[in-house]
């Protein structure tokens, strides 16, 4: 279902992380209405992926809308993007070689988010 740019604003006066409103402003400013849907929703309802379940994942490129936590192991090489991600995590991610940022740095590199899967 659609959300409209205002009722994206009104969900954002409810958040007290800054990082996370200025991601969400940022989707916002690029027409991402979905992703600034998923992450202006209640925290509770964000994703928290095990290392293990981002390995079955097809793409290179994955946004987790939430945090990444560091069970089990990573078998390829990937570019993940998330609000935040565990120390475990962060250490196995790097070791693989893969690519980890915050989700606001991804879209400013990449207005549109071409080629990245949204979970």
């Amino acid at each position: 279902m659609k959300i409209s740019k205002t009722k994206i604003s009104k969900r954002i006066k409810r958040k007290t992380k800054s990082e996370l409103v200025e991601t969400i402003e940022l989707a916002k400013k690029n027409n991402l209405l979905e992703l600034a849907k998923k992450l202006s929703g209640p925290t509770k309802l964000q994703k928290k992926i095990n290392l293990e379940d981002l390995n079955k994942l097809k793409g290179d490129k994955i946004i987790v809308v939430g945090k990444v936590l560091g069970k089990g192991n990573i078998e390829r090489k990937i570019s993940v993007f998330a609000l935040s991600f565990s120390d475990s995590a962060l250490e196995k991610l790097k070791k693989r070689g893969c690519e980890t940022k915050l989700i606001r740095q991804e879209i400013e590199k990449n207005k549109k988010l071409e080629g990245v899967k949204i979970i």
